[in-house]
């Protein structure tokens, strides 16, 4: 089926109790069993729940899974996805990526004997010379945030799996609408589904997906074990946002092309990292590997100075942390989302004070071009 009626019906049958055509939150810690060590299909909402079940049969549908799990935040599925590690293994990470999960691996990882190196993946023959022998895992991310460097995954799963190394793929910025990691040989996709998946700003939530039994059947027992299952409630509340995500990153994805042309036209704006843009150096990666290129990027602006002024400027868009929510938001990396990160680190992959990062919404193109022209008077 297509993506725009897996969203609507994959995993969400009538439910079969009172022909609820949503399906229903069952907000409730246990269930009944049917004698003495005869449980149902669920015991307890940590171990599984039959609206998180709806939700996770979606989300592998959509992404071509076989198997996916939601997490109660981005960084608890990063959290667990990590977990797949053991001390003395070692995991090679894309070298720029998004600050908390640089922050989780250089605060937590690295401390329970995990090996953290990183490495510009764009560059298959330097990820190529830093596999070790006990190289378990290669992170990627792509777009990345907030450089918007794409990485080729379809070639780094070939080498992964020559070597015997698992991957995985942060698809927030992208969706399962613009990317599907899991179709070009990527072992697990990632997402923050409090972005463009939920796309409504009111539900903090992480999935992974993945099509591998095995990978699937260590996740399950982490889910449990850790107890960072979604909420019902809120997997509600993702099986809501997930109904119009296709229309959503279309308009999105529109949107945000409009944006970085204009935005390169502007005599204050120094570059545009949009990957939609002829001018990009992955561009053709981009229209190979992606459906669309996302309604997220940055720009940079003539100095720091004039970065900061506009951000303080605009009255449309929303100077918020975030993206892929149906509002405009936008955002200072060096001092907001990444500022966990040294500033050595920053600097070096190119975090600077004169980038931001925009999420542009699906309000109307125009009002959003006039906010940020006022901006910049």
């Amino acid at each position: 089926m297509h993506l725009e009626t897996l969203a609507i019906h994959a995993g969400q049958p009538p439910d079969p109790a009172h022909g609820a055509v949503m399906p229903p939150i069952y907000q409730t810690s246990t269930f009944a069993f049917k004698a003495v060590g005869q449980p149902g299909e669920f015991d307890y909402t940590r171990s599984g729940n039959p609206t998180r079940k709806a939700l996770e049969e979606c989300l592998a549908a959509l992404e071509g899974g076989a198997h996916a799990f939601s997490f109660a935040s981005g960084m608890a599925a990063v959290s667990v996805a990590l977990a797949l590690l053991e001390s003395g293994d070692h995991v090679l990470v894309h070298d720029d990526l998004y600050g908390g999960t640089y922050r989780y691996l250089t605060g937590v990882t690295a401390n329970l004997g995990v090996g953290v190196d990183f490495v510009n993946m764009r560059d298959l023959d330097a990820l190529q010379a830093a596999i070790r022998p006990n190289t378990r895992l290669l992170w990627t991310e792509t777009p990345t945030n907030p450089l918007m460097n794409l990485q080729d995954l379809e070639a780094i799963a070939d080498i992964a799996r020559a070597r015997g190394v698992r991957t995985i793929t942060d698809n927030t910025f992208a969706s399962p609408c613009n990317q599907r990691p899991l179709d070009l040989g990527i072992d697990i996709s990632l997402h923050s589904m409090t972005k463009y998946i939920n796309g409504h700003s009111d539900v903090i939530a992480g999935a992974l997906i993945v099509r591998d039994d095995a990978i699937a059947e260590r996740l399950k027992f982490l889910q449990n074990a850790t107890g960072t299952a979604l909420s019902p409630f809120d997997s509600f509340l993702v099986l809501r946002g997930i109904k119009t995500l296709p229309l959503r990153v279309e308009a999105h994805n529109a949107n945000a092309l409009a944006m970085a042309h204009w935005l390169r036209e502007q005599p204050q704006v120094a570059q545009v990292l949009h990957p939609g843009l002829p001018e990009h150096p992955q561009h053709q990666l981009a229209q190979r590997q992606m459906r669309g290129v996302g309604g997220t990027f940055s720009f940079r602006m003539k100095s720091g100075e004039a970065a900061v002024r506009l951000l303080n400027r605009v009255r449309l868009h929303t100077l918020a942390e975030s993206l892929g929510g149906v509002e405009s938001l936008i955002e200072h990396p060096f001092a907001m989302t990444h500022a966990s990160m040294p500033e050595e680190v920053r600097r070096a992959v190119g975090i600077t004070e004169e980038m931001i990062r925009i999420s542009v919404g699906i309000e109307h193109i125009d009002d959003l071009i006039a906010d940020l022209a006022q901006a910049m008077a």
